[in-house]
């Protein structure tokens, strides 16, 4: 059964009350131009949105249906009205879908108006100031976010590149494996180019460590297969002819 949305929720209050909220909400700044603190970690967040949507997105729900997602990176995560929002470099929230683009209420994570916190916070460590093992870390608990995921690609929180955390209770829980059961997705470290950097990156996979395509990678396999394919066919013809020089007709064999 579907969570109730937003509005629905607005209308079984008192008028004064929908009327405070509404006020409230509309003065809530949802961007701020801030940029993101360097290039590798905007490819990075890149790398963990596109294939969502371009690979990912094809997989069915238990209905049958292409399953409901939204993916996001640098999104301002509001759980409550009254506080700041948290800004995850990635987020993943499964069975939602953003309504109308332009509406104030549709820019940012709004925990009212999806009704469910996202089921995957990602953080990418570039800096010994983001407090991702320790402020952060109780914040996605208390909003109730199931898994959160640090990559520290340059070690400034220890020697462990990647940490995934479980949610267990009202606290997480440090996992010694990379797959998210409840998702259906994993994560693992790639050696690699993406956007014409040659580096580490942190990647979907699925639970054979599969990974999780770009688009690009997508368009590059799909043009080798019919190449492939051009060149089997290619190859028959030769053998066709060579047979016919031969007096075998190729089609009686």
């Amino acid at each position: 059964m579907s969570q109730p949305t937003f509005e629905e929720e607005l209308g079984k209050l008192p008028p004064e009350i929908v009327a405070e909220v509404r006020a409230r909400a509309a003065k809530l700044v949802t961007e701020d131009d801030t940029p993101v603190d360097n290039i590798y970690s905007e490819k990075q967040m890149r790398l963990l949105v596109e294939p969502l949507y371009t690979s990912w997105a094809n997989q069915l729900d238990e209905t049958g249906q292409p399953r409901k997602f939204l993916a996001v990176a640098n999104v301002g995560l509001f759980y409550a009205i009254n506080q700041p929002p948290v800004v995850p470099d990635v987020m993943l929230s499964l069975d939602v879908e953003a309504g109308e683009q332009w509406e104030k209420i549709q820019k940012s994570y709004f925990l009212w108006e999806f009704g469910k916190a996202p089921e995957v916070v990602i953080e990418v460590v570039s800096n010994r100031e983001g407090n991702e093992d320790t402020t952060k870390l109780e914040r996605y608990a208390l909003i109730g976010v199931a898994y959160y995921v640090i990559y520290d690609p340059l070690g400034y929180l220890g020697t462990e590149p990647l940490k995934i955390h479980k949610l267990s209770g009202k606290h997480y829980v440090q996992r010694e494996h990379s797959f998210l059961e409840e998702i259906g997705l994993g994560l693992t470290l790639w050696e690699g180019e993406y956007g014409g950097w040659r580096s580490t990156w942190l990647r979907w996979c699925d639970q054979q460590e599969t990974l999780l395509p770009t688009g690009v990678e997508q368009a590059v396999r799909a043009n080798q297969e019919a190449t492939r394919a051009d060149h089997e066919t290619a190859k028959a013809a030769r053998l066709a002819a060579k047979l016919r020089e031969l007096g075998i007709d190729p089609d009686q064999i």
